[in-house]
């Protein structure tokens, strides 16, 4: 007798409860990639604060000091004012490269450095590609340097087309230049200033900071008279020239510019400024309604990151660390003055 044997095949059931299965697993194994990405990418951005921090140790090392946030070119400047059709316009017109930039040479970015004239403004027509009006210098100027974007970041622009627009720029040509999500620090904003019980004023008491940008362009270590590793250098202010507030990306009318992300720029330098975490920034209080809270809130003059928790910050002695966005302000102000005579017994 013949016999026929059916084939035997999964049922639909089966099928079901397989996908089932893989579904599950995959929606467990998705946050820890996820979280592991995550984890090296945080990794990265501290790299990348510690070869900013090494950088401005060697720089000391060359030439007994660091840059301040600005140096500001004097009209009497010859070499400098030289085939410069702007330089007289303001003394924004008169500032060479911010921290950053000069920090170059000691990033193994020297064929970028060599491209600019350390002695001009960076408002020159030979420090400026086109479209920029007369510019003469090479394109390659304006390489992306990866050591200044954190990898956590979203992609963000850096058009400065709608700036240079009264010097002459075409109207609506973009001109975009190379973004940093890291920032010198100048001082604290009088909001701030006000929240731990400081006078109400603006200070330039940062490691970077000056008050005089004319004469006094140079910080020596000895000023940081708080301590190197009790003082903040270099912190995150992420995602410019996006809008984020409160981990939203905003959207404000088209005459808001959420300026100074060019590396190169000394404006990306912050008195840090305290915001309400309860009011949306609007383009008639485009810095924010006056509050308390400092860390990852706005990221036009706030300490931001794209980390859970709080932002990395590399201080003068060139060490990395993480600090929580709960931190107490006092202890941000005392980590963030250079000469405030405080004692720091925590960060968190």
């Amino acid at each position: 007798m013949k016999r026929v044997f059916a084939k035997r095949g999964f049922t639909l059931v089966e099928l079901l409860v397989v996908i089932a299965i893989i579904g599950i697993l995959v929606g467990l194994l998705l946050p820890a990639v996820q979280a592991a990405r995550e984890a090296a990418r945080r990794m990265q951005c501290s790299n990348n604060l510690k070869q900013m921090g090494l950088a401005l140790h060697n720089h000391e090392s060359t030439f007994k000091w660091v840059p301040a946030w600005r140096r500001e070119f004097l009209l009497t400047d010859t070499y400098a004012s030289t085939g410069n059709p702007y330089f007289t316009l303001t003394g924004d017109a008169r500032s060479p490269h911010g921290p950053l930039g000069q920090l170059l040479p000691y990033l193994e970015q020297s064929n970028v450095t060599n491209l600019f004239d350390s002695k001009k403004a960076l408002l020159d027509p030979v420090n400026n590609v086109p479209p920029f009006p007369g510019a003469r210098n090479n394109p390659a100027a304006m390489s992306r340097i990866p050591v200044f974007i954190c990898p956590s970041v979203p992609d963000s622009p850096s058009n400065y087309g709608p700036y240079f627009a009264p010097l002459g720029m075409p109207s609506n040509t973009p001109y975009n230049l190379p973004r940093t999500d890291y920032a010198p620090m100048r001082g604290i904003h009088a909001w701030t200033a006000q929240c731990v019980g400081l006078p109400n004023a603006n200070t330039e008491n940062g490691m970077l900071g000056t008050t005089d940008p004319r004469t006094k362009f140079t910080v020596k270590f000895s000023e940081t008279s708080d301590g190197l590793s009790n003082t903040y250098c270099f912190v995150e202010i992420a995602g410019k020239q996006n809008v984020f507030f409160m981990n939203r990306n905003i959207t404000v009318q088209p005459n808001f510019i959420n300026l100074n992300s060019f590396y190169g720029d000394w404006n990306i330098a912050r008195q840090v400024r305290s915001v309400n975490t309860a009011v949306v920034p609007t383009p008639a209080a485009s810095n924010g309604a006056q509050g308390c809270s400092i860390i990852n809130v706005f990221n036009a003059n706030n300490p931001y990151s794209f980390h859970t928790g709080g932002i990395q910050a590399v201080r003068g002695d060139g060490s990395v660390g993480f600090s929580s966005q709960n931190m107490d302000n006092r202890v941000f102000v005392a980590l963030l003055s250079r000469d405030g005579g405080e004692t720091v017994a925590e960060e968190n």
